[in-house]
């Protein structure tokens, strides 16, 4: 149960990022699959070689900026439908990445000192006490990224996702803002990576696979039970969408599935997510939490 919070946690922060990208800026893009080894690869490959930790998480931020700023010019520039400019740059980067782990495919940093070593050393991973401070990172995060929506570029970002027409009209730069906000995007998911790499002790080529489904599957999930009516609310529920994900994952895994089944119970549970809400499961739950709230207000 432990695991599979920390690990809930830890994923959360891709979410955040597919959120601006899914939901924000409702553009699909399955950069996500290449930007989040990407972010894994580069972290690693720089902590192998010696580099401090810090900065090593820093560059594999910047390189999934880059991965971003690749699929946004290519939409763009190219004027490339959005879902093949993400699926080109995903594909390109499946050889970068190779590259980046000097062609290897897998790159253990078990005999190298990461972030999460001093928590394992202490005997603190897969405590409460790991928990906290994962939460506490998150809650960051979370913080980072609504405070950046209220912004005036934020705010320009969400005029661009939810119409582009009326935002140039408004003299945005929907190009613009587009590249910047799969930029942020892609840059949170390279961060996830690169959490995730030191926390599982490796980069692996292929890490990201399928990472895109589990993303749309934790923001689905997590905004169909609580809703998504101000900005500070969704992204609440895209961060805890990913804790319950991994929760369902490892009940079903525990239930006695076969982990090869993995990525079909994902695809089941993104299918679910959004039925039910046309059939007023979730709505009448939030509803019904919504006058318990008044009435204990009153």
């Amino acid at each position: 149960m432990v695991i599979a919070l920390e690990i809930g946690l830890l994923y959360a922060v891709m979410a955040l990022g597919v959120y601006l990208t899914y939901r924000v800026l409702d553009f699909p893009d399955l950069t996500v699959d290449g930007s989040f080894t990407t972010g894994a690869a580069t972290c690693a490959i720089l902590i192998v070689n010696g580099v401090p930790v810090p900065i090593a998480v820093v560059a594999a931020v910047i390189a999934g900026m880059i991965a971003g700023a690749i699929t946004g010019l290519l939409h763009v520039w190219g004027n490339i439908n959005p879902l093949l400019a993400g699926i080109l740059t995903q594909i390109a980067l499946y050889s970068i990445n190779l590259r980046i782990m000097g062609n290897k495919a897998n790159l253990p940093l078990l005999r190298n000192e990461t972030l999460f070593s001093p928590l394992r050393e202490a005997g603190l991973l897969g405590t409460w006490w790991s928990i906290g401070m994962f939460t506490v990172f998150v809650a960051l995060v979370g913080a980072i990224v609504y405070w950046f929506l209220g912004t005036g570029y934020g705010v320009a970002i969400r005029a661009t996702g939810d119409n582009e027409m009326m935002a140039r009209s408004q003299g945005i730069n929907t190009g613009r803002t587009k590249i910047v906000g799969l930029m942020l995007s892609n840059g949170m998911v390279a961060l996830c990576g690169s959490m995730v790499a030191q926390y599982q002790g490796f980069s692996d080529i292929s890490m990201g696979i399928g990472l895109i489904v589990a993303g749309l599957a934790s923001v689905i999930v997590g905004q169909a039970i609580f809703g998504m009516t101000a900005v500070w609310q969704a992204v609440t529920a895209a961060a805890l969408g990913s804790i319950i994900y991994r929760g369902v994952i490892q009940a079903a895994l525990s239930a006695g599935l076969n982990p090869n089944d993995m990525k079909l119970i994902s695809a089941v549970l993104v299918v679910l997510a959004l039925v039910l809400p046309q059939w007023g499961v979730f709505k009448r739950l939030r509803m019904r939490r919504r006058r318990m709230l008044e009435a204990r207000a009153a």
